[in-house]
């Protein structure tokens, strides 16, 4: 991506060297990659700050001095943010609503959320609770170590997906999703999840296409970069590399040529009104 010049978000708030005094033998440190990648790109983690609220501690700074790589990753992400910021900015406009960016939370293994604490093992992830974004910055290395998903754009993706589920809080229909997750069965409220991680998908490749027209910014290859890391991160992919099969109805982030398809869509269309994932049959996702 050519991002030379481009402007950094004023909405980060870097919480790196902050560490969270916890408690109890979870061992969410030392999940496994493929139960970081299940949750990853999930929209409220609700369900994933449950289970390790009990860790929730004090907040200590200590001394830390990023990589220089850690660093250009942290330059790199509050660009891509905003111009995920200028971009619903100007789509909002266009259909006469106001768009209120998300903050972006930069962190090292644990975080205080304002739902509980977090680890890094849930991977990125936006909480509507606060509206925002967190982001451990590791995780874009083990992409690349465990699933081979790697390169610019395959990490602006990741961002720009979870800000895409801002947007779905923003328009109404995460908050609704979630109500009706939870008066359904777990098969039920799976597929709602699919939908809406589809829907991020699209907006993630309408970020991607209007970011583009406005400032240049992608490259030969990277829309690949992001196919590529968008199927790598379907269920039916993760769990056949994790177990040796998968099982449909467990789905909750969708399949990698769902998940591919959309992103394309988004990218190709450039239109956001052609990505709503809930009025069409579940097989036609």
């Amino acid at each position: 991506m050519k991002l030379d010049g481009r402007r950094l978000s004023t909405h980060v708030i870097d919480k790196r060297g902050r560490s969270v005094a916890t408690a109890g033998g979870l061992g969410l440190g030392g999940m496994i990659i493929i139960g970081l990648l299940t949750l990853l790109f999930g929209g409220d983690p609700a369900e994933v700050i449950q289970q390790v609220q009990e860790l929730g501690g004090a907040q200590t700074q200590t001394e830390y001095t990023p990589t220089e790589e850690e660093e250009a990753l942290a330059v790199f992400s509050k660009q891509i943010l905003a111009g995920t910021e200028d971009v619903w900015t100007e789509i909002f406009k266009a259909n006469g609503l106001t768009y209120e960016p998300p903050s972006l939370v930069l962190y090292n293994d644990y975080v205080q959320t304002s739902t509980g604490t977090a680890s890094a093992s849930t991977g990125p992830f936006y909480s509507s609770a606060d509206q925002t974004v967190y982001l451990d910055l590791s995780f874009f290395t083990s992409m690349k170590k465990q699933i081979g998903a790697d390169g610019d754009f395959a990490y602006a993706y990741v961002i720009a997906h979870e800000v895409g589920h801002h947007v779905q809080y923003l328009l109404g229909t995460l908050t609704q999703a979630n109500r009706q997750m939870q008066r359904s069965s777990q098969r039920e409220a799976n597929k709602i999840s699919v939908r809406l991680e589809l829907q991020a998908d699209f907006y993630a490749g309408i970020w991607a296409h209007h970011d583009n027209k406005m400032y240049g910014s992608l490259e030969e290859g990277d829309l690949e970069e992001g196919l590529d890391v968008a199927a790598k991160i379907g269920d039916d992919y993760l769990q056949k590399k994790a177990y040796g099969y998968a099982v449909p109805d467990s789905f909750n982030h969708g399949t990698s040529e769902q998940r591919a398809r959309w992103l394309k869509k988004g990218f190709t269309t450039g239109d956001p009104s052609l990505g709503d994932t809930f009025s069409i049959s579940y097989d036609s996702l």
